[in-house]
C-alpha cells in the first residue's frame, strides 16, 4: 500500500543501536554508502571490474560503478555505491572540543567590558606559503560570513588581519609590536602536510622567543581539530562550520579564565 508501511519495515527504519552505527541510506542499517576516487588506470571495463574488487576489499556489499570518466590517459575517475558492511561503536567515541559558551557579537563584546575592561588585541594571518585567505577572512573581516560578523566589527577588539603567505618570523614580528594578547592562524592547503610543518614551526620559534606563554594561540582550517592542534602545541583549533562567534567566545573566556586562575 503505497504511502504505508508493514510493521517489519517500519521496525527496520526505526530500530537504532547505537553501539553499532552504519550508513543510512534508504532505510535504517542498510549501509547504502557513495564513494568516489581515481584509479590510475585506462578507462575500460577492466577499470569498472578493478573499482568493484577495490569496494569489496573496503568492506562493501553489492558495489555498483554508477559513473565513471577518463580524466586524462591513464587516469579513470569513478562514482561508486555499496553497502558498507563494517559497524562503529558511536556510545564509546570522545572527540576533544574547544570549551566556552557560544556569544553573539554584543554579550561578547559585555563580556569583555565587564571581565577585562579593556580591548583585547588579535593579529590574524594565513601563514607560510598558503595564499588561502578565505578562512581567515571570514573569521577577522568586518563583513564577516554567512550573517556572523568578523572580529574587526566588534568594538572590544583590536584585530589586525595579515592576509595570506606571511611567514612565521614576520608574524611573530606583528604580534610583539601590537602587543597581541591572541594570535589567529589559518592553514588551508595541507599537500604533504605543509601545514603541520608550517604550525609546528611557529610555535617553535614562539617558544624561542619566550612568547608561547604569554599568548592565547589558536589555529584553524579544514583538516584541523582541536585534538591536533592541541597535539601541535596551539591553545585550540577551529575546523569547519565555525565562525568569528566561536573563535571571539573562546577568546574572551579563555583570556578571563587564565586573569583569575
Amino acid at each position: 500500500m503505497s504511502g504505508l508501511y508493514s510493521m517489519d519495515e517500519k521496525s527496520q527504519d526505526t530500530s537504532l543501536d547505537l553501539t553499532k552505527i552504519k550508513p543510512y541510506g534508504d532505510t535504517m542499517n542498510d549501509g547504502k554508502t557513495q564513494i568516489s576516487f581515481t584509479l590510475p588506470v585506462s578507462c575500460n571495463d577492466e577499470a569498472i571490474e578493478a573499482a568493484k574488487q577495490l569496494m569489496k576489499k573496503m568492506g562493501f556489499e553489492n558495489p555498483q560503478v554508477v559513473y565513471y570518466k577518463e580524466l586524462t590517459k591513464g587516469f579513470t575517475f569513478f562514482n561508486c555505491y555499496g553497502s558498507c558492511t563494517h559497524t562503529i561503536d558511536y556510545s564509546s567515541i570522545h572527540v576533544p572540543k574547544v570549551e566556552s559558551t557560544v556569544m553573539d557579537m554584543d554579550e561578547t563584546d559585555n563580556f569583555i567590558k565587564e571581565n577585562l575592561g579593556r580591548k583585547i588585541v588579535v593579529v590574524g594571518a594565513s601563514t607560510g606559503t598558503d595564499a588561502h585567505t578565505v578562512g581567515i577572512d571570514a573569521i577577522m573581516n568586518m563583513k564577516g560570513y554567512a550573517g556572523h560578523f568578523g572580529l574587526e566589527r566588534y568594538e572590544m577588539m583590536e584585530a589586525l588581519n595579515m592576509g595570506s603567505q606571511v611567514p612565521n618570523d614576520e608574524f611573530i614580528a606583528k604580534a610583539i609590536e601590537m602587543k597581541a594578547d591572541v594570535l589567529l592562524v589559518s592553514q588551508t592547503v595541507t599537500q604533504k602536510d605543509v601545514h603541520i610543518k608550517n604550525l609546528t614551526e611557529l610555535v617553535e620559534m614562539l617558544e624561542a622567543e619566550g612568547l608561547r606563554d604569554k599568548v592565547l594561540l589558536i589555529c584553524g582550517g579544514p583538516r584541523i581539530s582541536h585534538e591536533l592542534a592541541k597535539e601541535l602545541g596551539y591553545d585550540a583549533g577551529f575546523s569547519m562550520n565555525s565562525y568569528a562567534d566561536d573563535v571571539a567566545s573562546y577568546v574572551a573566556q579563555e583570556l578571563n579564565r587564565r586573569i583569575n586562575s
